[in-house]
């Protein structure tokens, strides 16, 4: 086992960036708007022993798959998305923020019968008060429909990369994910896959899955007992890593350590840890949404696993150094990695 040591020049990443601009990747999965209600507060209701908010502003912002698909567009890339909505107000604001920011909604179905997933959240004073969840009891039916599929083969015929995001919410059901890494392989393109806690599916044969520790050793069936331990000397943590190896059989697996960095099994090579490049940590979200986005688009611009690892690790990097859900830039990028690597622009 060893500690990953950057073998990525900032000559090799620059001309990965550059890459990017030619691949198209589509992300299938859960589509979300996330709805925040800012407000104040100033006494408690007569009604029930709960404050009440006065709303000051609100905003929206795509969530779930959909900010997979803004890294991909931040980064240089070309991202599809496909997946469900419905015919509400909130489909209609979440495709409208998706095409602004250039993402390609044409392979994304909207049926008066699916309730738009929307999390929306009130908060107060800077803190969270309660999280009112609009989501479906079963898209099952939905998804197996000919025009969603029709829809999904279409958009895997001009993808030079897929990724699976699955938020639990329905749409990645056994058949469809079978369906797309079959179709994914068939036309020689990597695929990733970015799992939910409590979701499982057979992905045999995906490119590359990137769970995050506490995903990891769930799906393991395993308790983490030792989460501050030295990654490579964490016995745990690799025979949960191996056992979902085992379980999903990736050609390559990355199992996200926050502030730790990655944990990497990638064919027969030993285990290695790449560390973090965080210099601050103000907010992790959305890390892992970056991380999967920089992977797929530095494999289908050739990058080796190993390479791709590091440019990731480098992205999450910035992306947790922001407050919010946030993404990068190749610029911000090829910055943070001239720092790191000492090297002057090329």
């Amino acid at each position: 086992m060893a500690l990953l040591m950057s073998h990525l020049s900032l000559s090799r990443a620059r001309a990965l960036l550059d890459r990017f601009s030619n691949h198209r990747v589509l992300v299938v999965g859960d589509l979300m708007l996330d709805r925040y209600v800012h407000g104040r507060v100033d006494r408690i209701s007569p009604e029930a022993p709960v404050p009440v908010v006065k709303v000051v502003r609100e905003h929206c912002v795509p969530g779930g798959a959909c900010n997979v698909a803004l890294n991909i567009q931040a980064l240089g890339g070309r991202a599809s998305v496909c997946g469900l909505v419905g015919t509400c107000i909130h489909a209609e604001v979440l495709m409208d923020q998706l095409q602004k920011a250039g993402v390609d909604v044409r392979p994304v179905t909207a049926d008066s019968g699916v309730t738009t997933v929307v999390k929306t959240r009130i908060l107060a004073d800077r803190q969270q008060m309660l999280r009112v969840d609009r989501e479906n009891a079963d898209m099952g039916d939905k998804v197996d429909s000919a025009e969603f599929l029709a829809k999904l083969d279409a958009a895997l015929e001009k993808a030079d990369g897929m990724i699976l995001e699955d938020y639990g919410k329905g749409v990645l059901t056994p058949s469809l994910v079978r369906r797309a890494l079959d179709h994914a392989k068939a036309q020689g393109i990597p695929s990733g896959y970015d799992p939910k806690d409590n979701h499982e599916l057979d992905v045999a044969g995906v490119t590359f899955a990137t769970p995050n520790r506490k995903e990891a050793f769930h799906v393991a069936g395993m308790r983490d007992r030792n989460p501050e331990r030295e990654p490579l000397e964490d016995d745990d943590l690799l025979r949960a890593a191996q056992r979902l190896r085992d379980m999903w059989q990736p050609l390559h697996l990355m199992v996200t350590l926050g502030p730790q960095g990655m944990f990497l099994l990638s064919g027969e090579a030993a285990p290695q840890h790449v560390s973090t490049r965080a210099r601050e940590v103000f907010d992790v979200s959305g890390a892992g949404d970056t991380v999967i986005a920089t992977t797929m688009l530095a494999l289908a611009a050739g990058a080796s696993f190993r390479e791709a690892a590091e440019l990731a690790n480098a992205a999450a990097g910035i992306v947790v150094a922001k407050v919010g859900t946030a993404t990068t830039s190749p610029a911000e990028l090829l910055a943070a990695l001239e720092q790191d690597t000492g090297e002057g622009a090329v």
